[in-house]
């Protein structure tokens, strides 16, 4: 049974499964799914936890001793598996697959990275879906910040104006376990008192977290200013051009080759799939597509190269302007070319 991570307190509190699988890339949501699933545990009877790490395949070996063995102090337990890299393996795949058909009282709690496309159909996931929930955790989109900060605040009791979340979500873009501390600290500083802009601008520290892939996001998504504000972020946090720009150039190479095949022919959707687009990305890719033209490519593909001759010394140029013209481009299109006009 597959649920999303706000189905899951309606979900636990009426009935415990025996295996959960929560996978994903936002740390903060997956921590606090998996945190709600041990206390449902607890309340069921399995005061014994059980934690697994799986950094090797011979790690697998201790899920089928944790199945074997009796808990010395309750009828049941929980047995959890920290799988980071969201890939089992042949052994993984084998070690599950033997838990699921013995048929165990126990509660089993995997929390692992995000999962691909291919995993998600082979038997070991299939049989956990069969077996119990499995649920995916994907980020917070930037467009989704300000209703899910919104509904943070309510869940502790705050009441909110709109001012305050848009500055709240601009300030803490990109990093849900900042803007969960910094929900915590407005409680904390101002009780039940509504809260403000002005109380945001006086306590809220600037922790927006921009990571290389949310800068080309925000870049593609046609938000300019945005995309800016990012990459001078990264820049404050000491991040060098050359990590940046690998990044972006990545997918300026993709776009160029996209707009190829999409010109000779292919359809857009057919030409995301082959290029291997995720399909969660495919929408943001596609309106950027239609938003830049064949010169608008050209020119990122000239920045790019640009930009990586300034960084390593054998071009002209700072690197970070080079940078900037490049996200705005890749944004909102290259100026339009001036014409000169001759009188006669």
């Amino acid at each position: 049974m597959q649920l999303k991570p706000a189905q899951l307190t309606q979900h636990l509190s009426q009935s415990l499964a025996s295996s959960y699988l929560i996978s994903g890339d936002e740390p903060l949501i997956v921590q606090e799914c998996a945190d709600a699933v041990r206390r449902a545990a607890k309340e069921a009877g399995c005061s014994e936890r059980q934690c697994i790490v799986i950094n090797h395949k011979d790690d697998w070996i201790e899920l089928g001793h944790a199945a074997g063995s009796l808990s010395l102090f309750a009828e049941r337990k929980l047995i959890e598996i920290q799988l980071p890299s969201g890939k089992p393996g042949t052994e993984g795949s084998k070690a599950l697959l033997e838990y699921l058909e013995g048929g165990s009282d126990d509660v089993l709690l995997i929390v692992s990275g995000r999962i691909d496309k291919a995993s998600q159909k082979s038997k070991w996931y299939t049989g956990l879906d069969r077996a119990g929930v499995v649920m995916q955790v994907w980020p917070v989109a930037a467009a989704e910040l300000p209703t899910w900060l919104q509904a943070r605040m309510h869940a502790v009791g705050l009441q909110v104006d709109q001012d305050a979340i848009t500055l709240l979500a601009e300030r803490l873009e990109g990093n849900l376990l900042a803007a969960a501390q910094e929900v915590e600290k407005l409680k904390l500083l101002h009780g039940e008192n509504p809260i403000t802009a002005s109380m945001v601008t006086d306590t809220v520290s600037d922790n927006a977290r921009y990571d290389a892939f949310r800068l080309v996001d925000v870049a593609l998504s046609g938000n300019a200013r945005g995309a800016v504000r990012a990459l001078r972020g990264l820049k404050a946090e000491a991040v060098q051009p050359p990590v940046l720009l690998w990044a972006l150039a990545r997918e300026v190479r993709l776009l160029a080759d996209l707009k190829r095949d999409i010109t000779g022919g292919i359809a857009a959707v057919s030409a995301l799939n082959q290029r291997g687009v995720w399909r969660s990305r495919q929408p943001l890719v596609q309106k950027a597509l239609n938003r830049l033209t064949g010169r608008d490519l050209a020119q990122l593909q000239a920045l790019s190269f640009q930009t990586d001759g300034a960084s390593k010394g054998f071009l002209p140029g700072i690197a970070w302007d080079a940078l900037e013209r490049l996200v705005v481009i890749m944004a909102q299109g290259a100026p339009a070319a001036k014409t000169t006009v001759r009188r006669a």
